[in-house]
């Protein structure tokens, strides 16, 4: 059983615990909580038997503390893991890793140099339709990847009031990207391969919070084929993923219909059912912890994700650009 320690208990900290609560995991359970309002969160941490933390030093210090999740502002994860790492003890952080690429290597290497798992939440990698999407195209059945496109959208930028972290340029650049672009960057990156370059355009029409509310990027891969991601914080919920080859087509819509097309335009829907994604990748964490599986989000893949975005920002930043995305390696 992993003992672990939560950073940040806000509405995603809250969605992680529950995950393995109910019912309790055999693998993984929480024990400690660091939040930055911990007399909102007293009831909730003794309903689930969480132990209130002063501070993630206060955490480290603990030896019966084996891993820590990570579920706080972007800005503050590479800091963090780091801390970790030096302390020894084992990192699931919440997407994205971090902002840029430089910190995100650092991080990276921090946790390699002290042996411990990194873990990154990236949680539609789990979902029975994405695994099966990726089988077919690793299995060669779309042809040569020509194209992909992708929309993760919602309606929370409606929703937040003036100065919610997640709301600021600081650590919402480029309106939705991190906050959903960023997974379909990740799912890019884990069908068609490395991100030569980046453009991107992001505007705030409508929204008065510091978050823009429309976001478009075009890649371009190393392999010379392209693709396109959509993110708006301000319309209905949308999660979309489509790659197209030279032998048809595969369209990921709502986490679990899967449309596959061949080449004469027959196409064939294929449902899956819900699963708890986040408990499937808080386990996949045990599980890498104990040496039984190997997390299947690979870091290289997380870094390169990064830079990716990192592009993407400075892109929208100089109006459109093209921006060469770094390739260095941990």
């Amino acid at each position: 059983m992993l003992n672990v320690a939560i950073v940040g208990l806000g509405r995603w900290g809250r969605r992680l615990v529950d995950a393995v609560c109910a019912p309790e995991s055999a693998k993984l359970r929480y024990t400690q909580v660091v939040a930055r309002t911990p007399d909102k969160l007293r009831a909730y941490c003794t309903a689930r038997g969480l132990a209130l933390s002063g501070s993630l030093a206060q955490v480290l210090a603990d030896p019966q503390v084996d891993a820590v999740v990570l579920a706080t502002p972007h800005s503050m994860h590479a800091e963090q893991v780091i801390a970790a790492a030096g302390a020894g003890r084992h990192v699931f952080v919440e997407k994205p890793f971090t902002l840029d690429a430089a910190s995100a290597r650092a991080a990276a290497q921090a946790c390699r140099a002290a042996g411990v798992v990194l873990a990154l939440g990236h949680n539609r990698r789990f979902l029975p339709a994405f695994l099966e999407m990726k089988r077919r195209v690793v299995a060669g059945e779309l042809g040569e990847i020509l194209h992909l496109e992708g929309n993760f959208s919602g309606n929370f930028g409606l929703a937040y009031d003036p100065g919610a972290w997640r709301a600021t340029q600081g650590e919402s650049p480029a309106g939705g990207m991190t906050a959903m672009g960023i997974h379909i960057i990740d799912a890019f990156i884990a069908l068609a391969g490395p991100i030569a370059a980046m453009r991107c355009e992001s505007q705030r029409r409508v929204l008065t919070v510091e978050l823009d509310d429309t976001t478009s990027a075009y890649a371009r891969f190393a392999s010379g084929a392209t693709g396109c991601i959509s993110t708006l914080t301000a319309t209905g919920r949308i999660v979309r993923l489509q790659v197209f080859g030279t032998r048809g087509w595969l369209h990921l819509l709502d986490h679990r219909i899967l449309e596959v097309c061949d080449i004469e335009g027959k196409v064939r829907r294929i449902e899956y059912p819900l699963v708890d994604i986040e408990r499937a990748e808080l386990e996949a964490f045990a599980d890498a912890v104990a040496g039984t599986a190997t997390y299947p989000v690979p870091v290289d893949e997380v870094v390169h994700g990064v830079a990716v975005m990192e592009a993407a920002i400075r892109s929208a930043a100089n109006d459109g650009s093209r921006i060469s995305v770094d390739t260095g390696s941990i």
